[in-house]
């Protein structure tokens, strides 16, 4: 009896641990992109310091962006190798450290560079650490849900960096303002190493660990289908704030909190379809519905633009929320069909073909838009999804089962 209720207490303590664990891999996402995410907040600030064109401002602000490119699978296969905690605390807390070194001094604008080039490569560890723990420690029919929670990270970390950069920059300096996400790194990355555990692994067998998922198609088409869905995603985020302003002649301030609203909106919509999916027991079969409908409403938009100013109001919140509600899908059919051994290098491999996408999809449509062919644009937009609809390979989810 003392044995029954004492493996009652374990089961509890480990329900209550993952979900520690859930939240302390979504304050790591959030650090990680509110330094990602939050730099271009400080093109002014930076500008009138170092009296730098647009285009060198926007060349530093890559730089974090290409160094997570670059180091994505990296970090990922070191996950799969050495653990979700110390890949996680390792690359959060340099790049928390380097930040700091970035932020304390007056360091030329090339050597800058290079230092937000070296704090990116080191925080994409979270990208991959953090979706493989949340894999680990919580069962097939709850992932959809806590890799839905894991992705709103996004937009809490835009969320601090929009609240804290300006007014810190304005007040002391870009220098200054970017200890905050320095703050943040190396607090939560001290926190990780502290309170994280590593999941269960299974025993290692030499053969199947060796075996790679990737000798199937499978794997390759659950990625090509969310690149193809970072698309209209991507084309909102982008050129969203610059139409309303221009075209339906808002201000800067009520295009922002309209946005803000979008976002918000988006960040519930990212839980629900993970939730939608746990119930269905299926990633991919609501990861196409929802190709189909992110294709349809980047046409509503077109037809708004073409019509109505409050049908491509309506079609933009819609698109806002649809857009990005694939992308935890994406995630955990990556890792699920990768299965354990190799689900870190899977994460990493997904992110980077999203990341390409996304780099690419603001300038080549800005080039089909031109003055003005926003309707076009968005038309271009539309054809993404209907491919990823063609790409998304349900059945292999089917016989994975």
């Amino acid at each position: 009896m003392a044995q029954v209720a004492s493996g009652a207490g374990e089961q509890v303590s480990s329900s209550r641990r993952r979900w520690l664990i859930l939240a302390l891999g979504l304050a790591a996402q959030t650090a990680s992109c509110s330094f990602l995410y939050g730099i271009p907040f400080l093109v002014p600030a930076m500008r009138a310091a170092e009296g730098l064109t647009l285009a060198e401002a926007g060349t530093v602000v890559a730089a974090p962006s290409i160094g997570l490119l670059f180091t994505l699978i990296v970090w990922g296969a070191a996950a799969d190798r050495y653990g979700e905690r110390l890949i996680m605390a390792l690359g959060l807390g340099v790049s928390g450290l380097l930040l700091v070194y970035a932020g304390i001094g007056n360091h030329p604008v090339g050597l800058l560079f290079g230092v937000f080039l070296a704090a990116g490569a080191c925080t994409a560890s979270v990208n991959a650490a953090s979706g493989r723990v949340v894999m680990g420690w919580f069962a097939k029919s709850e992932r959809g849900v806590a890799m839905g929670i894991r992705q709103t990270a996004q937009p809490l970390g835009v969320g601090v960096a929009a609240l804290g950069l300006p007014p810190l920059a304005a007040h002391h300096g870009f220098r200054a303002a970017v200890l905050l996400p320095a703050g943040l790194a190396i607090a939560v990355a001290l926190l990780v190493a502290w309170l994280v555990t590593d999941p269960p692994r299974p025993p290692r067998v030499a053969h199947s660990a060796g075996a790679s998922p990737y000798r199937h198609a499978a794997l390759w088409r659950v990625h090509g289908a969310s690149a193809l869905l970072v698309v209209p995603q991507f084309a909102v985020s982008a050129f969203a704030p610059v139409y309303l302003v221009a075209v339906q002649h808002w201000s800067a301030l009520s295009a922002g909190w309209y946005l803000a609203v979008v976002q918000v909106l988006g960040a519930l919509g990212r839980l629900g379809s993970g939730w939608w999916s746990d119930r269905v027991g299926s990633r991919l079969r609501p990861m196409r519905v929802l190709a189909v409908l992110s294709c349809l409403v980047m046409l509503l938009v077109a037809l708004g633009d073409a019509s109505w100013p409050w049908l491509v109001l309506l079609a933009l919140a819609l698109a806002g929320v649809i857009t990005v509600a694939d992308n935890g899908l994406g995630f955990t059919a990556s890792a699920e069909l990768a299965g354990l051994a190799w689900s870190g290098r899977a994460m990493g491999t997904q992110n980077t073909g999203q990341n390409i996408a996304a780099s690419l999809t603001p300038p080549l449509l800005g080039l089909v838009i031109g003055d003005s062919r926003y309707a076009l644009a968005f038309c271009v937009a539309a054809v993404f999804p209907a491919l990823a609809v063609l790409v998304v390979p349900v059945r292999a989810e089917h016989q994975r089962d």
